[in-house]
């Protein structure tokens, strides 16, 4: 599959990769700030952004989706970013094609299973009840995105998170809105989404290693927890894990020099 995707700066190349209802676009901001030392990508994965729609959605298909972009681009190496699902796809990557990677960066997510606590009732990671919002929203009665937001607002109460979905609203040429998110293929292939990493891969000295690892979560984010980082270490026995304070699962907004200069610190020792 063709992504569509972004490019910044001059130097060693990044390819960052979004998460669950993200596009390219969201990681301009940090994308700028680490041009001036590499050569930045931003990919739109499949069913989000601008790039195409396809109703199967699977790491195995985003780790040959990004194969398929490196080689496009000639990229035979690259640091690799991912937050979120696009964490997840990076670390399927790193643990197929390690000849390719030569740094990973993973942003609040762990290698583990998320099917359980998509159903815990914490509603910032309850993604089930996300999408089920966004298949309430009919969008042919929807003029405007205050519209739209007053909709999604009887589902999903914090402003932060309605604004970052609302992001997704396509406005066409006879003024109607699409969703640029597939959200049907989403919905129907979201248990694989929040499935983990099958840790058997990597037991008996298995584990991913040949390049630095970088693992990167939120203080206030209950995505990565202090137990997970025995899973992490399991499958990549090089990892360090760093804490970023007053951030939740959204790092790039809520904190993003201090996640810049935690990449840089990292990897331009």
């Amino acid at each position: 599959m063709k992504l569509f995707y972004r490019k910044y700066g001059e130097g060693p190349s990044i390819i960052i990769i979004h998460g669950l209802y993200g596009a390219s676009d969201n990681w301009a901001g940090i994308a700028n700030m680490l041009g001036d030392h590499f050569e930045v990508f931003t990919i739109d994965q499949r069913n989000h952004g601008r790039s195409p729609h396809s109703p199967e959605h699977s790491y195995n298909l985003m780790k040959n989706d990004l194969l398929e972009f490196m080689d496009d681009h000639g990229i035979q190496e690259s640091i690799l970013l991912g937050h979120s699902m696009g964490g997840k796809t990076v670390m399927h990557f790193a643990a197929s094609y390690p000849e390719r990677v030569n740094g990973l960066i993973v942003v609040d997510i762990a290698p583990k299973s998320y099917v359980s606590t998509s159903t815990s009732g914490d509603r910032s990671i309850d993604h089930q009840a996300i999408i089920n919002a966004l298949q309430k929203i009919d969008l042919r009665q929807v003029k405007t995105r205050t519209e739209a937001d007053q909709q999604l607002r009887h589902d999903i109460a914090s402003d932060k998170v309605r604004l970052f979905l609302l992001k997704n609203l396509h406005r066409n040429k006879d003024l109607s809105f699409t969703w640029s998110l597939n959200i049907d293929a989403l919905n129907k292939n979201l248990p694989e989404i929040l499935e983990g990493i099958d840790q058997k891969r990597f037991e008996n000295g298995n584990s991913v290693t040949g390049f630095p690892v970088l693992f990167i979560r939120g203080a206030n984010s209950p995505y990565v927890k202090d137990e997970d980082i025995i899973l992490i270490k399991n499958i990549f026995a090089v990892a360090d894990v760093v804490t970023i304070k007053d951030a939740g699962h959204w790092l790039h907004v809520e904190q993003p020099e201090l996640l810049v200069q935690t990449i840089k610190n990292y990897f331009m020792e």
